[in-house]
């Protein structure tokens, strides 16, 4: 099943805003989310590390949690695992962010649908960096 379609991708990324909180960011290059919030900033996202150890990250200071965040988030990207995921949205609603973008193998359905219902827009199960290029110049800010 796709989770998020085309148009609400497109939404999140050219008219929600720039501010992602990416949840999993780490110095840890090996990880996917390393390479991805790398190019949510070549395409013109602010990148917001969020991780337990609370590192820099390309530049920018990481938080420990959502809710530490000092400033308005615009999506959070999670790169959790499925059964940690569904806590990461409720945050992700808790602070007022506008969307919730659950990486490729992240499923949690009632996350899905608490997620919506809040009022949010979420895509689940895809990643974008791999959706940015897709939308041509649309995706550059």
């Amino acid at each position: 099943m796709m989770y998020g379609d085309t148009e609400t991708v497109r939404e999140i990324l050219t008219e929600l805003g720039d501010t992602w909180a990416v949840v999993g960011l780490s110095q840890n290059t090996s990880r996917p989310a390393y390479g991805v919030a790398e190019v949510l900033q070549r395409y013109g996202r602010r990148v917001v590390p969020v991780h337990p150890s609370a590192e820099t990250v390309h530049g920018e200071r990481g938080y420990p949690t959502l809710a530490q965040i000092p400033f308005p988030v615009d999506v959070v990207d999670v790169f959790v695992r499925s059964e940690l995921a569904g806590q990461v949205a409720d945050e992700a609603v808790a602070i007022g962010a506008r969307a919730v973008w659950f990486q490729l193998g992240v499923v949690d359905e009632a996350a899905w649908e608490r997620t919506r219902a809040a009022g949010l827009r979420m895509v689940m199960d895809r990643c974008p960096a791999i959706e940015i290029p897709r939308l041509g110049r649309a995706g550059v800010r």
